[in-house]
């Protein structure tokens, strides 16, 4: 394995694509510790405790602690996640954003330059929002701005901002001028950088006595397995045959080779667990805002991440969305229609109508258990920390958002080396040549 990705840095573009990511994302992460002037940091490290398990818990393990900390990149890259998540959706039901889609690579170009506004406008929105919030926290040590009024939140709006699309673009520049996706890769480098911080608290805890190491060896054990099944769920693929009939144009001979439409078992990826756990964390968040409550405060308790309730609704939840996203993210009619225009059929299925709900049918069953482990995988942190009294902080690598991100995108990313190598005829990482995660079902 040494061997393999020293292979990586013998070829000069891979070298110098792998250095130019790297060199990027550090820069992201240096970025995650400049803090907006006029912040009394130690008042907003008192107040950021009680918001762990909200939606600005959520919000700051996706900009890698850089919210709790209140820096330039406070918004880390989710404005653009949503403007994106927002013009996909809009592509589902607005005729205009139909037609941009189905007009190639300008329609794309097109809703690239709609997605950068859309970041813009929300980025604007959102810092705002933020502004707001940091000037009302107070705290035993004191106010966390400084000076607050308009000038603060202006400022704030500006630097935020700026930040955010300053991010956007190191993410564009990484994806056309080096290795993986550069979106996902900021937001998997700032969820791995909690990671050195959870294995320093678990070292002190075994030096102290008060951890057992037996306990830490079977977790590393259950992560692996974990890792594995989930690489499984990422890769896994439900193959329907598709052969095309032979047309005479001319001269030559077009068509009549046999192919496959691959369905995912997980099409709609981990958005279906970011959506579930945005309406999951809105009692908490109630909570913290209405404390004098007592109807919100027993709401709270029932959905606390330690209730079985919770997980139960949970769970429900993220199959819905599950559904929900890959009736988005694909459309069995359209593939169907697609197919007939080009003299394609699936063997022993009717071209056309047939063919849609074959292909419909087909991917509701795979969906299914699809969901089902999603929804397991995304539980299993809470039933870890109920069965071994670890915290979330450790718990969130044993499943849910955080392993799914990381999984499928190193996965993205070791596929787009492994292509490089095999184009200079190196050795990839693995004797076929090819990512050995994919299953058949």
């Amino acid at each position: 394995m040494i061997q393999k990705f020293a292979n990586s840095f013998k070829i000069p573009e891979l070298r110098r694509r792998i250095f130019f990511s790297l060199s990027l994302l550090f820069i992201v992460r240096v970025g995650a510790h400049v803090p907006i002037p006029g912040i009394n940091s130690e008042a907003l490290k008192a107040a950021m405790q009680g918001f762990a398990n909200t939606l600005l818990g959520l919000y700051d393990m996706f900009s890698g602690g850089a919210f709790a900390q209140a820096t330039v990149f406070a918004l880390g890259i989710m404005p653009y996640i949503t403007a994106s998540i927002i013009l996909q959706l809009m592509g589902a039901v607005v005729p205009y954003f139909q037609r941009l889609q189905r007009e190639g690579e300008e329609g794309r170009r097109k809703i690239t330059q709609l997605t950068r506004y859309g970041t813009v406008a929300i980025s604007i929105i959102q810092s705002f929002t933020v502004a707001v919030f940091l000037q009302g926290l107070d705290t035993p040590v004191g106010n966390v701005v400084l000076s607050p009024g308009i000038g603060f939140q202006l400022q704030t709006v500006l630097t935020v901002t700026t930040g955010t699309i300053f991010m956007m673009w190191l993410g564009e520049q990484i994806t056309e001028h080096g290795i993986g996706n550069g979106i996902s890769l900021i937001i998997m480098v700032n969820i791995l950088s909690r990671a050195p911080n959870v294995l320093f608290k678990e070292i002190t805890l075994i030096n102290q006595q008060l951890r057992n190491i037996l306990l830490d060896v079977i977790l590393l054990g259950i992560m692996i397995i974990i890792v594995g099944l989930v690489v499984g769920l990422t890769q896994g693929t439900r193959r329907i045959p598709v052969q095309y009939a032979k047309r005479v144009v001319g001269r030559k001979v077009y068509g009549g080779q046999t192919t496959h439409i691959p369905l995912r078992i997980n099409s709609a990826g981990v958005m279906p667990i970011i959506f579930a756990q945005a309406f999951m964390f809105i009692p908490s968040t109630l909570g913290t805002a209405f404390r004098d409550s007592a109807f919100v405060q027993g709401l709270m308790s029932i959905f606390s991440i330690s209730h079985p309730i919770y997980w139960i609704i949970f769970g429900i939840i993220i199959i819905f969305f599950t559904y929900f996203y890959t009736a988005i993210a694909f459309n069995p009619v359209e593939v169907a229609d697609n197919m007939k225009k080009q003299g394609g059929f699936i063997p022993g299925v009717r071209p056309g109508k047939k063919t849609a709900e074959y292909i419909d049918n087909i991917l509701t069953r795979v969906t299914l258990p699809g969901s089902i482990f999603l929804a397991l995988v995304a539980i299993f942190p809470y039933i870890l920390m109920k069965a071994t009294g670890i915290n979330y902080d450790l718990a969130s690598f044993f499943g849910g958002t955080s392993l799914l991100i990381i999984v499928g995108v190193g996965l993205d990313t070791l596929q787009q080396i492994e292509s490089h190598l095999l184009m200079r005829h190196y050795d990839g990482f693995l004797k076929s040549g090819k990512i050995r995660g994919r299953r058949r079902f």
